[in-house]
């Protein structure tokens, strides 16, 4: 088939992201937030077209959303393809919604085909991946299969001030069962879980691959408000073996670590370490001022859990050093953390094979990002990714996904599901 005409799954994807484009605009980009009008509309528009497939449509206790495609033998574990559909302020469209739009267009496609699966084929659209809203590692995914902590229902979102559990509950769910740990769907129910997403790095770009096959997805710690305290003081009368300078105690650490970046790199290993808001308070800051306080965010990355425990360790003695040397004192915060996730060899050599196949150029390619499928991954699902290539990065309004490649995403992601088992001819 010419890649460059669109399957039939291809055109309403390409349809849906349209409507979703034009219904939740939030200039400069589109604003769909966790628990709010835009992630509403985009789960009642996946709803609504899912169930002109022929799907079967239900929601959990979270409002994560299941689109069932019928299979020969129900008692089979099902193939779950899913994605979400919140998105940061003023972000991108493709971000999350393509995954799920790509799930609904296999679906079409099995339809439009005639193919019907041996096992239940899900579309699945969760609730709150974007961190922004509320400070948790995919809160819909994980209430998804019955592993949300109960105190992350307390956590409050960033926009409102209020509770996780309370805007579940104005949306009509159902926190409570969600606090038992009620599942939407049982873990031993999933023979396999695959996500399509954009590729929110420059690899595939680089590559000229329409998309890529993931093999890990990156964990991480996060300091959300860090602070590096010396003492306020006159730039000019304050002389140099006196000084409690944040900024140069600041500046040690960020060399520090730039320097452990710098060998880990060496050494073969994959990390990245994002120094993200750095300020001072302007009431106390000035130009011929000693800088007494500063704020930072510190996140580190990596799909290795000991680079991760390696970089920790690292910045412990790196702060014990910096202190004693500038005479300053660090307040890392709370910490936040996610583990990383591998994907399934078997799942992988299974697209790797679908990409043969069909001639799809599929390059394998890690991700920085954190992503729905680390959770499904971490319960010991197999789980697969697969990226499509997109410009200008993500969680910004200048995402840059072309539908012709979404398609071949399409297409891979169908010919996998299809070879997963021997198919049933539709009666």
């Amino acid at each position: 088939m010419n890649s460059t005409v669109l399957t039939a799954g291809g055109h309403l994807a390409g349809r849906m992201l349209e409507t979703l484009a034009e219904a939740t605009a939030d200039a400069p980009g589109i604003t769909r937030v966790a628990y709010g009008p835009g992630e509403r509309f985009a789960h009642d528009l996946v709803r609504n077209e899912g169930e002109k497939l022929g799907a079967v449509a239900r929601t959990d206790a979270a409002g994560n959303l299941y689109l069932t495609l019928s299979g020969g033998d129900p008692d089979l574990p099902a193939l779950v393809i899913g994605s979400h559909l919140d998105s940061v302020a003023h972000g991108g469209n493709f971000d999350g919604a393509a995954g799920v739009v790509a799930g609904l267009a296999v679906m079409a496609e099995l339809v439009a085909q005639g193919v019907r699966l041996q096992r239940d084929l899900i579309v699945l659209a969760t609730r709150a991946e974007e961190a922004v809203w509320f400070p948790l590692s995919y809160p819909g995914s994980q209430a998804a299969l019955g592993l949300l902590d109960p105190e992350a229902l307390e956590a409050k979102r960033s926009d409102s001030g209020r509770m996780l559990a309370e805007h579940m509950q104005e949306e009509g769910f159902d926190p409570d069962a969600v606090r038992r740990g009620v599942p939407g769907i049982e873990a031993g129910r999933i023979a396999a879980f695959v996500e399509v997403h954009i590729e929110q790095g420059p690899r595939l770009v680089a590559a000229g691959a329409a998309v890529g096959i993931v093999t890990g997805i990156a964990g991480g710690f996060r300091y959300v408000d860090a602070k590096c305290l010396g003492a306020y003081a006159h730039s000019g009368a304050e002389p140099r073996f006196a000084r409690h300078d944040a900024v140069l105690g600041f500046a040690d650490l960020v060399a520090a670590l730039e320097i452990e970046w710098d060998a880990l790199e060496r050494e073969g290993h994959e990390a990245t370490i994002t120094f993200g808001r750095v300020q001072s308070d302007p009431t106390q800051h000035g130009g011929s001022r000693v800088l007494g306080k500063l704020g930072f965010t510190l996140d580190v990355r990596s799909a290795e859990a000991t680079v991760l425990e390696r970089v920790e360790a690292r910045l412990r003695t790196i702060l014990a050093e910096v202190s004693a040397r500038r005479g300053v004192a660090f307040e890392l915060g709370q910490r936040f953390t996610w583990e990383p996730a591998t994907m399934s060899p078997a799942l992988i050599a299974g697209l790797d094979r679908a990409a043969i196949e069909l001639r799809i150029e599929a390059p394998h390619v890690p991700s920085g990002a954190g992503h729905d499928a680390a959770t499904f991954a971490g319960a010991g699902i197999p789980t697969a990714m697969l990226f499509v290539r997109n410009e200008n990065g993500s969680h910004n309004p200048h995402e840059a996904m072309e539908i012709a490649d979404l398609d071949q995403a399409i297409r891979l992601l169908f010919r996998f599901v299809t070879d997963f088992d021997n198919p049933l001819d539709q009666p």
